[in-house]
């Protein structure tokens, strides 16, 4: 037997392929326009929960970052700064197998304020690696610094675990996809 059902195949895909577009055809724009580094990781992290969500499986988010990061690459070859973002995927993915998969979603406040940690912790992480690696040290300055910097990818995590968990819940009301058994 599979550990990935095709149903969680596609729940990767489809999460990773949302991301992966989102982030070459509108983060650029934002970017450019305000310098604000957070509309990736808000698109990053409800794509993440969307993914986690769907299969609750070990290795779920981290293939999907993964996913991600190569989808980017593919089409936006200059874009190496998403590696941090895979970090994050690997690191979102570690955090929610220790609270547990399926306690992720189970219990609403417990799950939602896990999930809001994780996001954050994990896309702040993106954020020191980015600015770190792939960052220019005068432009880090020029934003206030690396911590501030970490701090605003920590935000764009914050909002969008609120996304994500958001339209869980719709697709729950809709019975859009029943919940898993087990």
């Amino acid at each position: 037997m599979t550990y990935f059902t095709t149903r969680d195949v596609a729940a990767m895909a489809m999460c990773a392929a949302l991301w992966s577009v989102l982030s070459i055809t509108i983060a650029p724009i934002f970017w450019k326009l305000t310098r604000m580094p957070f509309l990736c990781d808000m698109i990053g992290t409800a794509s993440l929960i969307l993914a986690l969500w769907w299969a609750r499986k070990l290795g779920t988010v981290t293939v999907t970052g993964v996913i991600a990061t190569i989808l980017t690459l593919a089409l936006r070859p200059e874009a190496t700064h998403f590696f941090g973002f895979t970090a994050a995927s690997v690191i979102f993915d570690a955090q929610a197998g220790l609270i547990g998969y399926r306690n992720c979603f189970e219990r609403p406040i417990p799950s939602a304020v896990s999930l809001l940690f994780i996001s954050i912790a994990s896309t702040a992480v993106a954020g020191l690696i980015i600015g770190l690696l792939f960052m220019p040290p005068p432009m880090i300055a020029a934003m206030g610094g690396l911590a501030l910097f970490a701090g605003l990818h920590a935000l764009g995590g914050a909002i969008g675990a609120a996304i994500g968990l958001m339209l869980v819940k719709a697709l729950e009301a809709r019975i859009v996809m029943p919940k898993p058994s087990q």
